[in-house]
């Protein structure tokens, strides 16, 4: 899948993507660039809405494990189970998410629980970036159901 497919993947079965103009910087096998300006996703500050941003940073996590999924033939719908967001900075203008791989995510094992049990979790983290400067940092739990469930 290219970046162009992707985010026509989210705005197409993810509607709130392209509510907030979505757009796919980079996809690879460790990691997803995501991008969104401020104007639709604006807070009464000027700023990014704290929602907005942690949209996006779960956004990443959840393209990043569909890419892979697809990749290797595995047919399975995925959630997000639970997630914590550190908000660091102010965004005030176009930002970005980038997932990856949490230290200690295994994915032969997640791999072998999907195929096994019919489901599997794994952690994935996103950081925000804003002019250079890491701005936000969300650390999510993700659940693939196979096919069946």
């Amino acid at each position: 899948m290219t970046a162009s497919e992707l985010q026509a993947y989210l705005h197409d079965h993810i509607p709130l993507s392209k509510a907030m103009d979505v757009g796919v910087v980079s996809i690879g096998d460790d990691a997803v660039v995501l991008s969104a300006p401020l104007g639709p996703n604006i807070n009464h500050r000027e700023t990014a809405f704290g929602g907005s941003a942690s949209a996006v940073a779960i956004l990443a996590c959840w393209s990043l494990l569909h890419l892979r999924l697809t990749a290797a033939g595995l047919e399975s719908r995925v959630v997000i189970q639970r997630n914590t967001m550190d908000y660091l900075a102010p965004i005030s203008g176009t930002f970005t998410a980038r997932s990856y791989f949490e230290a200690g995510a295994n994915w032969d094992l997640f791999v072998k629980m999907l195929s096994r049990k019919g489901r599997a979790r794994i952690s994935i983290g996103s950081v925000l970036e804003f002019e250079g400067r890491e701005a936000g940092r969300l650390t999510g739990e993700f659940v693939a159901l196979g096919a069946g469930l």
